[in-house]
């Protein structure tokens, strides 16, 4: 079976009118992140100051104190605006569309994007990946970034459903496994050193039909011995209280 590909849609996620004040912070904060990152790969994370990152970008050191908590934020913030891309697609989808669906498509309107930037910029994101993977501060960075906009997503999830995220598991579970298909996808591409950088869109494809492909290989007959199961033990538990 394959993969749900991405339908063709412009996506929603057009960034508003900014006005100088705000184009001159964004452009400030993307050079400060753009000097984390060249710094990080030049000279391996320990070597690299945030006082070496604001020389690079010629900002002061509270100036970058303002954007960023610290290196590890800075070089990881392309990160947090690809979820926040991905965020604003999956709430643009239409209504009718089924939430995994949906969470599949915005994944494919974001790899559309980037598409755009060309080789290089692919080169640099997988080599900073390949890095995170080894060091425990950016991963832990990494990872607090990838929480916070799977939260999100949950509660876009939940808000398209008509629920409540905190009782009902169902946006929990979808956004689980729709963004772990395209976490499991950007680690097995990053490892690929010797590949097209661009070459992530068959990662995230091949992912996401290796996710259809097990959950189809579920039979009922499978889920319902194992319903059975925890039906038997919370029976023979009773029973051990009643005793």
């Amino acid at each position: 079976m394959t993969a749900m590909k991405p339908t063709s849609r412009t996506t929603a996620s057009t960034p508003p009118v900014e006005d100088r004040r705000q184009r001159k912070a964004r452009q400030t904060r993307e050079a400060m992140a753009a000097a984390a990152i060249d710094l990080i790969l030049e000279r391996g994370l320990s070597a690299v100051t945030v006082e070496a990152i604001a020389e690079r970008a010629d900002v002061t050191r509270r100036t970058f104190s303002r954007h960023f908590n610290g290196k590890e934020d800075a070089a990881l913030d392309f990160t947090r605006a690809d979820g926040d891309y991905i965020n604003a697609a999956l709430r643009a989808r239409p209504a009718d569309e089924p939430p995994f669906v949906a969470y599949r498509n915005a994944v494919g309107e974001w790899l559309a994007a980037r598409e755009t930037l060309g080789g290089q910029p692919y080169a640099r994101w997988q080599a900073l990946l390949r890095l995170t993977d080894t060091e425990s501060a950016l991963f832990a960075a990494y990872e607090r970034i990838r929480v916070d906009a799977q939260d999100e997503s949950v509660a876009i999830v939940a808000e398209r459903l008509g629920t409540d995220p905190d009782r009902d598991l169902r946006p929990a579970v979808v956004v689980g496994a729709a963004a772990g298909v395209l976490t499991a996808a950007l680690r097995t591409w990053a490892r690929q050193e010797h590949e097209d950088a661009r070459g992530l869109q068959a990662w995230v494809n091949q992912a996401y039909d290796a996710l259809i492909e097990q959950a189809a290989g579920a039979t009922g007959s499978e889920v319902t011995v194992a319903n059975e199961a925890t039906v038997d033990n919370e029976v023979t538990e009773d029973k051990g209280v009643e005793s």
